[in-house]
């Protein structure tokens, strides 16, 4: 599945918000759009260019390709409830996310080597896959010498860019985090409007 792998503070730039899972660095230097003429006022965005926007905003942050945001938006939108606070749940509950938002991971991407390296288990059983979902009670550590010494690395280097949220209880000592409730819609770690991404793909 082919990822991005260019400049992410240009990413940041052109969406104009900092993503903390896609890039520990902010664009605090450089806040205009990328391009010889990024400085200047652009014209206003169409309906259409603000719901894509916010769009790429979730995309760019979970580190999700097209296909699987919007297979995510239809399993948000066919659920019973909110499908804004569903969405945002089925994004958080991936392990990937879930190890970032732990503090074992300074960005998405380096949350999702960790977990297909085979240096993550959740509740005793080694697991591999990136996009598997989290439930309530499940507990997430770091497995072996190799997967300790890397998060214990990019600790020395900054530690974590969030701090953890509400619904996980972290142990950054023995390098465990467990999921003690569902993350709801204000769970996103940067500004949002997820009306508009919901009604991108409605």
């Amino acid at each position: 599945m082919a990822r991005y792998t260019g400049p992410r503070v240009r990413v940041l730039r052109a969406l104009g918000v900092n993503l903390p899972g896609l890039s520990a660095k902010t664009m605090e230097k450089r806040p205009t759009p990328p391009g010889q003429h990024g400085a200047r006022r652009r014209k206003t965005l169409s309906n259409y260019g603000r719901r894509l926007k916010e769009k790429q905003k979730l995309r760019a942050h979970y580190g999700v390709s097209e296909r699987q945001l919007r297979r995510i938006a239809a399993d948000a939108a066919r659920t019973r409830g909110n499908a804004m606070a569903t969405l945002v749940e089925l994004l958080e509950r991936r392990l990937d996310s879930v190890v970032f938002r732990s503090g074992f991971a300074r960005t998405i991407p380096a949350a999702r080597q960790l977990v297909t390296h085979g240096h993550i288990d959740v509740n005793g059983k080694r697991l591999s896959y990136p996009a598997a979902h989290v439930n309530r009670g499940d507990v997430i550590t770091v497995h072996g010498m190799r997967g300790e010494a890397a998060v214990r690395k990019q600790q020395e280097v900054g530690g974590a860019v969030l701090a953890a949220p509400e619904w996980l209880e972290v142990d950054s000592s023995a390098l465990t985090a467990r999921v003690t409730s569902i993350p709801s819609a204000d769970a996103v770690p940067f500004p949002i409007e997820l009306q508009l991404v919901v009604e991108f793909y409605s």
